[in-house]
């Protein structure tokens, strides 16, 4: 069955970095749009970062432009968020999501807490 991993969150200063990591099954990972989204406390969901299957085309939040990168590598079936100068407004739970035909997926979440 389709699985998305998450993993890489933790608590950092502001300012400084973290890079998540998302680990996809169950289904044939290179050839999906892939996205990161989240959830800050008390909030909904925002979009935050979506990458082509190929990875040559990627988007960003105006919130995160500038900051984030999002990656892939797809011999490895990994997507990655690579964020720096984090601000306290980028805490939240991160999801790596992906659609396949009519259903979305997402994984289990992963945890940033940007204090200082």
């Amino acid at each position: 069955q389709v699985q998305l991993v998450e993993s890489g969150g933790g608590s950092v200063q502001p300012g400084g970095s973290l890079r998540l990591s998302c680990e996809a099954s169950g289904f044939s990972f290179s050839s999906y749009y892939m996205n990161w989204v989240r959830q800050a406390p008390g909030k909904g969901l925002e979009w935050v970062s979506s990458i082509y299957s190929d990875g040559r085309n990627t988007y960003y939040a105006d919130s995160v432009k500038g900051r984030f990168a999002i990656s892939r590598d797809n011999a490895k079936n990994t997507l990655y968020l690579q964020m720096n100068n984090l601000k306290s407004e980028d805490t939240a739970l991160y999801y790596c999501a992906t659609r396949l035909g009519d259903i979305g997926y997402w994984g289990q979440g992963t945890q940033v807490t940007v204090s200082s």
